[in-house]
């Protein structure tokens, strides 16, 4: 009985988180960083890029993930489509931070100014969740 309460307790908490609102467009979300003052985590994908699909479907939806993305205004950036055809617009924010490989996973500050970077994708939630508090 206190295992299902437990159980239940949690459920409950989970529930009540809100979820991530993630933003689309760099410019919009550097503007609600200002207003929230907090970080931007950047994430420059492709569609066709196995790796982005896993970020996507496991990573980010984990709590874990949830739990370390909370301090800071996310930013789903698709560069390329399944059939790599290129979105301009996302593809020049791409150039301009120098992304040479995906997924590549920005930290920038309210200015847009980069603080850190990752290459590649993260297993899980958690590792996610550790990087995010490292400095």
């Amino acid at each position: 009985m206190k295992i299902l309460a437990a159980i239940l307790t949690t459920s409950i908490s989970l529930l009540a988180q809100s979820p991530l609102k993630w933003e689309y467009d760099l410019a919009a979300a550097q503007k609600r960083a200002k207003k929230e003052g907090k970080p931007l985590f950047v994430d420059v994908w492709a569609e066709w890029c196995p790796p982005c699909q896993h970020l996507r479907n496991v990573v980010f939806p984990s709590v874990e993930a949830q739990q370390g993305l909370a301090g800071y205004i996310p930013v789903s950036l698709m560069t390329e489509t399944k059939d790599r055809r290129v979105l301009p617009d996302n593809a020049k924010v791409a150039q301009r931070f120098k992304v040479d490989g995906y997924p590549t996973m920005l930290i920038l500050d309210a200015q847009g100014r980069e603080v850190k970077r990752q290459v590649g994708a993260f297993r899980t939630g958690d590792d996610l969740k550790n990087w995010l508090k490292k400095k």
